[in-house]
This record gives C-alpha cells, structure tokens and sequence, in this order.
C-alpha cells in the first residue's frame, strides 16, 4: 500500500509538468506574435509586430527565410537599402489586410519596383495597375522553329538585329512613298487630266483606260509599294507563331486594309462596265476606295515609338477620354438650346434651330471658333461666354490624368531600351554559418537584444550580412 502511494506520488509530479509545459510553449508562442520588430528603410526606422508580417508568409517580409538576408544581428534590425517613402504603403499593405496604395509623391515605375522587391505578389501588381489605369503588359510569344523565329524577328522587331533596322527603313521609305503619291495625284494639274481620261472612258468604253491604265506612273509606283506591303504581310503571316493573334492585332489588321483598296480599285478598272449610270456609281465607289488609302500612314505606328506610346496612352484613358465626350455632349445640348431661345427673336440670327446650334457648340466649347455663326444678342453673348468657359474647364478636367499616362508609358519605354547599368550596394548577402548556428538554437535571431543597438558611431563592415565592399552589377529592375 505505501509503495503504491508512493508510486502515485511519484507520478503526480510528471502529471502536473504536463500542462505547465504546455503553458510556457502557449506563452512563449503569444510572446513571440506580439514580439516586435524593427525594420530599416534607407536610416528611416519602423516598427511593427511579427505576427502582422506573418499575415503574408509568402512574402519578403512575412517569410523568415527570405528576410534573414537583410538582418543586421549588431542593430538587432533588418536593414534594406530602398525607397523610403514606397514602405509607407508597403508596410500598410501589411496592417490593412491587402490595400495597396501607392504615395503621392513616389511615381508610378519607382513604386512597382518596390513591389516587385518585396514579392508582394503578381495578384497584387495587377491589382494595383488596374487602379492605376495601366495597361496589362502582354507577353511576347516567339516561333518554336529557328528560322522561322529569325524571320518573325527581322520583320517584326526592328531592334532586333541590323538586317531588321535596315528592312524597318525600306519599308518606313515605301509607306512614305505611297503617301505621297495618294497626296499628289490629288493636283489640280492631275486631276484634270483624270477628268478629260474619264470623259474619253464615257464616250469611248473601257478599252482605252485598260490600255493606259498600266502605263500610268502613279499606278506603277503604287504596284511596287503594294509588292513590298503584301511580300511583308505574307512573310509574318506565315512565320508568326499563332495565326489567331496575328489576326486580332490591330496592325495587322491596318496593314491589310491599306493593301485592299488596290485590288478593289484595279478589279473594278479592269471589270466591263455596261452603261454611263454604272460608270458613275463605280467613279462613287472609287472615290470612297481610294479614301481607305490614308488608313497607311497608320503603318509607320509599327516602326515609330512615339505612335506606339500615343496609342498605349489613348488605350489606357479610354475612361477618361468617355468622361470628356459625354461632358462635351452635356454642354452642346445645354448651350445649343439656351443660344437658340435667346436669338430666337432674332430674325437676323443664324440659329434657326437646336441641330443649327450644335455646330457653334462644338467649336465654342473646344475654344476653336470659326466665326461662321455666332450670337447677335445681349443674351445670346452672355450665353457665349459661358459656354466657351464652360468648354475650357471641360476638356482641363482629364487632361492630368492622360498626361500622367502619357508620362508612364514615356518613361517606361526609354527605360527599356537604355537598359541602364548601374552599381547597387546590398545587405542582402548569403547567410554566415554564426547565422546558421543562430537559427539551430532557440533563440531567435531576429529579436537579438543587444547593449549596442543605440550606438550610431560602428563600422558598416562589422554588420553580419551588410559589406560595403561587395557589390553587384545588374539591370534596374533587377532585386
């Protein structure tokens, strides 16, 4: 009986060791999340919990492994050599559960860089361009065969290569010879001769235009260029790496508009026509054809950056540029009905009537004013001087923000071509074997106190993972 007692008194103890164990772990657990932690910014110091970093583990902050490379075990912080003012809305990122919100003062490339550099994630960066009214950057898929990916290279990419650039000059000379002849064969000169030609044609039949068609020099240097357009168009339909995207980019689609109207017009030159009322409407249509022709000089978007900068900015404020239209339709209809009831009494007014008005709306709302119409009266005046204030303010509403897009896709294309080098000094060095040791134990390396954390006069050299004498040479995006 007293060796069982005994027995039973020694296991209380082991019983009783149990659920004290457990407590310290749950303590040490909830004093290690509301642990505190200092982070660095450029000698900008902030503080924060652990736990609120832990929110992302995925992160370069939320995850210890990522961010060991950045701690400074002598400051007891982590120190990261970055833009100061971006970790305002980093570190918001963090408390508010995922609001990514960029500071006023920080520019937009500047901004996504420091994303980037944190891996606050993809979802987030496309979270955050769509906020900005940025474009989603397309990828650019490449031909799977080798000489298939050279072509699409050399007509496509005229940065490419030296053979591309010199194909991209020839075909900029074609697109601009080809403009010129659709302006001067518009002279007087020219289209008088066209107008005798056509009287012949009507009194004569068709023989003599097929006999002198071939030998007109504007025709033949219109061949040459639609040769060289139809042998391009041809060679990247055939080499591009989907045949689906290749018709549903919107060069392409100009490049075959511009090609068309020769064919049309030389099937319609070379068809027999019956009568002078078939004559007629075929003139009509030519006309309209030929009018197709300017859509070309959309081809130098191709080979010109700043085209392609102008058209990535109007995609991007498409919003803003629907919020001017409507804007501009509300006050033609206002001020096009207030002018017309105040010179309405007025029979020497040119406002006989609202759609008469809407004219002199638009060009007094867009400051143009071309004098043709305009009010008589005291009240039409004053109606006058409202709409043209009015119009000023209406278009000065979105124009920052187009400008601000403008900016954006400036810069970003520069920046991509300069790929600009430069030398970068980073903490962010390999993990020391003390380190390593630090980790195995159970301390944390991270929550080191130590007497000199306070002490501003060290050696940068003496920082466990900081040296300022190992540095690395890489692009500007590079983290």
């Amino acid at each position: 009986m007293t060796a069982l007692s005994r027995e039973m008194s020694q296991d209380e103890p082991a019983h009783q060791a149990a659920p004290s164990q457990e407590v310290c772990v749950m303590e040490s657990a909830e004093q290690e999340c509301c642990e505190r932690v200092t982070i660095n910014i450029s000698g900008l110091r902030f503080e924060t919990q652990l736990k609120t970093l832990a929110r992302y583990p995925n992160t370069l902050l939320g995850d210890p492994s990522k961010r060991i490379r950045f701690f400074d075990q002598f400051r007891n912080e982590y120190f990261f050599d970055r833009n100061r003012p971006s970790f305002d809305a980093i570190l918001y990122y963090y408390q508010s559960g995922g609001r990514l919100r960029r500071p006023i003062n920080v520019p937009v490339e500047i901004f996504l860089d420091e994303i980037r550099f944190y891996e606050i994630g993809e979802d987030a960066i496309e979270h955050f361009r769509e906020d900005e009214g940025l474009l989603k950057e397309e990828e650019r898929p490449m031909p799977s065969n080798e000489f298939q990916r050279q072509l699409w290279l050399l007509f496509e990419y005229p940065d490419s290569s030296g053979p591309a650039r010199i194909i991209a000059i020839i075909s900029v000379m074609i697109i601009l010879i080809s403009i010129v002849i659709f302006c001067v064969e518009t002279l007087p000169e020219f289209r008088e001769d066209e107008h005798v030609f056509n009287n012949h044609l009507a009194q004569n039949g068709t023989s003599g235009r097929r006999s002198s068609l071939f030998m007109d020099p504007f025709f033949m240097l219109e061949t040459l260029c639609i040769i060289w357009f139809l042998f391009e168009l041809l060679v990247r339909f055939l080499v591009c790496p989907s045949k689906t995207s290749f018709f549903k980019d919107i060069m392409n689609t100009i490049d075959i508009v511009a090609i068309m109207p020769y064919f049309v017009t030389l099937g319609m030159d070379l068809a027999e026509v019956q009568s002078n009322a078939q004559q007629t409407t075929s003139l009509a249509i030519l006309r309209v054809i030929r009018l197709v022709r300017v859509f070309r000089i959309f081809k130098l978007s191709r080979h010109s950056k700043g085209l392609q900068i102008l058209g990535q900015t109007l995609r991007a404020s498409m919003r803003e540029l629907g919020l001017l239209i409507f804007f501009l339709i509300i006050g033609i209809i206002l001020f096009s009905s207030a002018v017309y009831f105040a010179e309405v009494d007025d029979p020497e007014s040119a406002f006989t009537s609202i759609p008469e008005a809407f004219w002199w709306a638009v060009v007094s709302m867009t400051t143009v004013g071309y004098g043709d119409m305009y009010p008589i009266t005291i009240g039409g005046k004053i109606v006058g001087s409202m709409c043209a204030i009015a119009g000023v303010l209406t278009i000065a509403l979105p124009v920052p923000v187009i400008v601000s897009n403008f900016n954006y896709f400036y810069h970003r294309e520069h920046g991509a071509e300069e790929q600009v080098e430069f030398t970068h000094v980073t903490c962010g060095q390999p993990v020391t074997p003390l380190l390593a040791e630090c980790n195995k134990s159970d301390s944390k390396p991270s929550l080191i106190k130590t007497d000199n954390s306070d002490d501003d006069d060290v050696n940068p050299s003496s920082f466990l993972n900081c040296s300022p004498l190992e540095e690395y040479t890489g692009k500007f995006t590079d983290v």
